[in-house]
């Protein structure tokens, strides 16, 4: 570890010379199958040559022209974002996640006073508005005390959500859900928790924010993942695949909340910067119905092959699209260090759950490759299942 970075971070031991597509390639010339494409962020993986060209097309013209002036693609961005929500909406832009997701707090800390829903499982970001609704004691308890008036409900349980909501429904403010948990361990929403969020959204009007930073975008073959369900937002963010592999995020406020704020209630130094919505003008061209089925496609046979795997070490299988979770029933640290030793990158969530986030555009010949090393690693006898 370099003595001069502060230590947040545990790297895999290269030094990476260049990427390509699922692969990255070191400095000593070997090769590493990439399986979570920059934690989501490259949809289209390293070095989209489409991606790359508009970048640096902006570069050429500028890099950064502050909020005195409106960038063309900003426009056009905004444009499509609230088109694929399919309401009326204005987008606020940030720089990541997390600025979204704070972004959509003030929004509610302006419009209503009361309680924010948040549930156990979430993760909305590091910052400490957004920290405060991110459901990870581990991750919340060394900040303490942070924003109040946050409660957390269990995840995927309509009855508790009902239960509370009957006490407290009166006083609720906003509700913040994921649509799939992604650093939660890859937990779909069950459609009968959906309809108790909608029915309660109906009688006491609060603020259903939608975070989609992981799995929005296309990540799990719609566009947006809440579009799997009846879940109708008030306020969208996103971020992640959005400056294709550059720095950007978005809050999309929808329809009754779209002008929540008057100049001087928010802003950013950085956000947009004209090189990542240029980026992001390429991926959402790039983000077809057709291409959109592919990713489905892909992703149920990704799941097919991952559930032909042999053995006793995964417990289940879960997700949608290409967000997919594998639970184990042994140390997901350890089967991550053996993958590696085989070319193979994988990343872990909860400590048990291998979290794949592939390239969106992966070939069916590479998904089989990564299930053919995953499994070489999961029959490595050293790796004992869980008592």
């Amino acid at each position: 570890m370099n003595p001069y970075l502060v230590r947040v971070y545990e790297p895999f031991p290269i030094k990476v010379n260049r990427a390509e597509r699922i692969w990255i390639y070191d400095e000593k010339g070997r090769k590493f199958l990439d399986t979570f494409a920059g934690i989501g962020v490259l949809a289209f993986g390293h070095s989209d040559p489409e991606i790359k060209k508009a970048i640096l097309e902006k570069m050429e013209r500028h890099t950064h022209i502050s909020n005195f002036f409106v960038d063309e693609d900003a426009e056009v961005v905004a444009r499509e974002l609230v088109n694929r929500v399919g309401t009326k909406g204005k987008v606020f832009f940030a720089n990541s996640g997390t600025e979204a997701n704070e972004a959509a707090l003030k929004a509610v800390k302006k419009l209503k006073k009361g309680i924010i829903v948040s549930f156990w499982g979430n993760f909305h970001g590091r910052t400490i508005g957004s920290l405060s609704i991110t459901g990870f004691e581990r991750l919340r308890n060394p900040f303490l005390p942070l924003l109040d008036s946050i409660t957390f409900l269990p995840h995927n349980d309509p009855l508790h959500f009902k239960k509370f909501m009957k006490e407290r429904g009166g006083n609720v403010s906003a509700v913040f859900v994921e649509p799939i948990l992604g650093s939660g361990g890859i937990f779909p929403l069950k459609n009968e928790m959906v309809e108790v969020i909608m029915d309660f959204k109906e009688k006491y009007d609060y603020i259903l924010v939608v975070d989609e930073v992981q799995a929005g975008l296309g990540r799990t073959g719609r566009f947006f993942s809440h579009q799997h369900y009846n879940l109708i937002p008030d306020i969208v963010t996103v971020a992640k695949a959005l400056g294709g592999g550059l720095p950007l995020g978005a809050a999309i406020f929808l329809e009754k909340v779209m002008d929540v704020f008057e100049p001087g209630d928010h802003g950013s130094t950085f956000a947009p910067n004209p090189l990542a919505l240029a980026g992001a003008r390429v991926v959402l061209d790039k983000l077809t119905d057709d291409f959109l089925k592919e990713v489905e496609r892909k992703g149920k046979y990704f799941i097919d092959r991952l559930r032909e795997i042999r053995g006793d070490k995964i417990r289940d299988i879960r997700g949608m699209g290409l967000m997919i979770g594998v639970e184990l029933n042994c140390d997901g640290n350890e089967v991550k260090w053996k993958a590696f030793e085989k070319g193979l990158l994988l990343n872990v969530v909860k400590g048990k759950t291998i979290r794949f986030l592939p390239a969106l555009n992966i070939k069916i010949e590479e998904i089989d490759e990564i299930v053919k090393r995953f499994e070489e690693v999961l029959k490595d006898g050293n790796i004992r299942k869980n008592s």
